[in-house]
């Protein structure tokens, strides 16, 4: 799989849940955080300044989810990145 263009392919990180003790500590607060962690797949020929398995942070309501030889993956343009760590 190849993106083009400004297109960036990433492969969203799950958090794992709080515990304390075994129980699972309930965050309601999730849905106040703007931007997901992501790890970068493929790059586009027009991105610059980001590559392959580069951690990322984006807009949570950027690009589209895609199925891709049965994993879930999330298509994003370049100006939706915020963060590269």
């Amino acid at each position: 799989m190849q993106a083009i263009n400004d297109y960036v392919v990433i492969e969203e990180v799950k958090e794992k849940p709080k515990t304390i003790g075994g129980f699972i500590i309930a965050d309601t607060t999730t849905e106040d955080i703007r931007y997901l962690k992501g790890v970068i797949v493929s790059c586009g020929n027009l991105t610059q300044g980001i590559n392959i398995s580069d951690t990322i942070f984006y807009d949570r309501h950027a690009g589209h989810s895609i199925l891709f030889d049965g994993n879930q993956y999330r298509v994003i343009r370049q100006r939706d990145i915020v963060l590269v760590g």
